[in-house]
């Protein structure tokens, strides 16, 4: 598990372990680099992948993204909205799960788009994220992906601003996301593993790669948990930071965090 208030260590001095289930991976700035998926990254979820490995990406990306992620890429199933839903496809039909059933995602989802006008309004230079029409049940507040960046006191208050109206939020590497409800990225993959494999969790036959706070919860729960490089400006807000770290950032980092704990697995 993830050791409170420490230094990650090297990638470098990590001894691959055994019996490795699968890996867990955030998506932006962890597979992608300056907001572009990083082809070496994805091709190592193919590689992964066919080798018998799980691949499950974790992302506060909306349900739309993770409609088409886990039809279409090398993964056996998406958790996505940090936990809020759970979809994957069983080769005929694409499964989706969500946290809240449709009555209580369409209540939220009035209270949040109130909350999104008062954010607003109280941040200057924010903007709804580009993605937010394909979202079922959280609010993402755009900070520096198709806005110019804002600094640590603009984030500060979009935070101030969902727990004043008591929500739960995440700081992501390029948004704010927040929500009613009881939920995160690793409650959302427990739920996963009871639904799609009848599986107990066991986090120590599991690999894990983030980069932001929002990944938190699992840098807590695994003691297999690499931060690529770029997860530097968030360890001073972490009490629970990666295990690991590498010294490429973004998808470069996945790479070499991935051949780090698996050397039979190459790039072409």
């Amino acid at each position: 598990m993830g050791s409170e208030m420490s230094t990650p260590r090297p990638i470098g001095e990590l001894t691959p372990p055994p019996d490795i289930t699968g890996i867990l991976c955030d998506i932006d700035d962890t597979l992608t680099h300056h907001g572009r998926l990083v082809p070496e990254a994805f091709m190592m979820l193919a590689k992964a992948q066919a080798a018998g490995l799980k691949v499950v990406p974790i992302t506060g990306r909306p349900g739309g993204w993770v409609d088409q992620i886990a039809r279409m890429w090398p993964v056996d199933a998406v958790v996505g909205e940090n936990g809020g839903l759970w979809f994957w496809f069983d080769g005929q039909k694409l499964q989706r799960r969500f946290k809240q059933d449709e009555k209580v995602r369409q209540y939220n989802r009035k209270r949040l788009n109130q909350l999104a006008s008062t954010i607003l309004q109280s941040v200057p230079g924010t903007a709804l994220a580009s993605d937010q029409p394909y979202r079922d049940l959280d609010l993402a507040i755009d900070f520096c992906d198709d806005v110019p960046p804002l600094d640590e006191n603009a984030i500060a208050k979009i935070v101030q601003c969902f727990d004043a109206a008591g929500a739960t939020s995440k700081v992501s590497s390029i948004h704010v996301n927040g929500w009613f409800g009881d939920f995160d990225k690793l409650s959302g993959f427990k739920a996963l593993l009871r639904d799609k494999w009848d599986m107990d969790f066991r986090p120590e036959n599991w690999v894990f790669f983030g980069d932001s706070a929002n990944d938190e919860p699992m840098f807590e729960a695994f003691e297999h948990a690499v931060g690529v490089a770029n997860v530097a400006r968030f360890l001073p807000m972490l009490r629970y930071p990666p295990n690991w770290i590498t010294i490429a950032e973004g998808g470069m980092g996945f790479v070499e965090g991935m051949k780090a704990f698996f050397p039979q697995l190459s790039v072409d």
